[in-house]
């Protein structure tokens, strides 16, 4: 049988687990989820479930006519008679909360936000099919996010990076046991996330007939299963290459033949082993900027807008589907580069 292609698999495997959360939830609730599929990705429909499950979790203890029943027992009746101050209670609720295992759980401001969102859309759904007469979610406010700071490398600190993966003279004496055996993937797959700016999810579905080094692309597939074609320059070429070589020698695990970037127990690399991988790395170069591979994506975008000022391009190459989303993330750069104007122009000589 033809092994499927990492995001198909990664699909599969999603779906069964919206199952197994959609079947903990109300009765009600697999049509909101049949509703939406086709606008949504399955990783989405999870986050949906899993804020949902919370909801419910929270009417379960908090409200007296529903706490008596069981959670899959509450109706469409039971939404529709909520009103807003059950949702502020519901909101007041997600700052600080327990879970099933009484461990504390505290949410902050884009966590609660993504709750509310999850619930709006959840309500909008049974309200414009006129299946509920009142929607008390869209009265309720998003909590106010405050800007956080764009954390990214500075040029100089990707080179110390790079450099400290080639030759791990910082790492500790365990960590440089296995340096030896990863130091040319590691060199090519930072090298790929520092010269490409894509997702590491996107990183470890990698095929290796994704890669085309006649026309130096790679085929990715972006959120919603969108597949396009990355290009890269020399830098992450000549990596990639060395670590073909490396590459062809290596036996994978069965099921993971195609992947390219293997871990040491020859199975196709984890978004959780890149994570780590790049904390370990980056915590020595820069030890007071917490780096993950979404700040090496950013600071990947950072240098492509520093170097063409064209924000629909850098929108284009990371994926952004709404240029506003990269426009939140770059506006700064814009004002650095207005503020440098400042001094350009002298109206005397001294």
């Amino acid at each position: 049988m033809k092994q499927l292609p990492y995001h198909e698999q990664k699909d599969r495997e999603n779906i069964k687990k919206l199952r197994s959360m959609v079947q903990e939830l109300p009765l009600f609730c697999p049509e909101f989820f049949r509703g939406i599929e086709q606008q949504t990705s399955s990783r989405t429909r999870i986050a949906y479930a899993y804020d949902l499950k919370i909801f419910f979790d929270f009417l379960h203890k908090e409200n007296p006519s529903i706490a008596k029943l069981d959670i899959k027992e509450i109706t469409l009746s039971h939404l529709d008679q909520l009103q807003v101050t059950d949702l502020e209670e519901y909101m007041e609720y997600l700052k600080y909360r327990f879970n099933e295992k009484n461990q504390e759980i505290v949410n902050k401001e884009r966590g609660i936000m993504r709750k509310i969102s999850s619930l709006k859309s959840f309500y909008n759904y049974y309200y414009h099919r006129e299946m509920i007469k009142n929607n008390p979610a869209a009265l309720v406010s998003l909590p106010k996010l405050h800007e956080k700071e764009i954390i990214r490398l500075d040029v100089d600190e990707v080179a110390k990076l790079l450099d400290e993966v080639e030759t791990g003279e910082s790492l500790t004496e365990k960590q440089k046991q296995f340096h030896n055996r990863t130091k040319i993937r590691d060199l090519a797959l930072l090298t790929l996330l520092l010269g490409t700016g894509i997702r590491v999810s996107e990183c470890v579905g990698l095929d290796l007939d994704d890669l085309d080094f006649k026309n130096g692309g790679i085929r990715i597939h972006r959120k919603g299963g969108k597949e396009v074609t990355v290009y890269f320059g020399v830098e992450v070429e000549d990596a990639l290459l060395d670590y073909m070589e490396e590459r062809q020698d290596m036996l994978p695990v069965s099921g993971h033949e195609n992947a390219l970037f293997l871990s040491l127990q020859m199975k196709r690399m984890s978004v959780r082993s890149v994570e780590n991988l790049v904390k370990k790395y980056a915590k020595i170069v820069t030890p007071l900027k917490k780096i993950t591979p979404h700040k090496l994506r950013s600071t990947y975008g950072t240098t492509l807008y520093q170097e063409t000022g064209d924000i629909y391009l850098v929108a284009d190459v990371l994926g952004h589907s709404d240029v506003n989303t990269t426009k939140k993330h770059y506006a700064a750069l814009d004002d650095a580069r207005r503020r440098s104007a400042r001094d350009k122009v002298r109206l005397r000589e001294p």
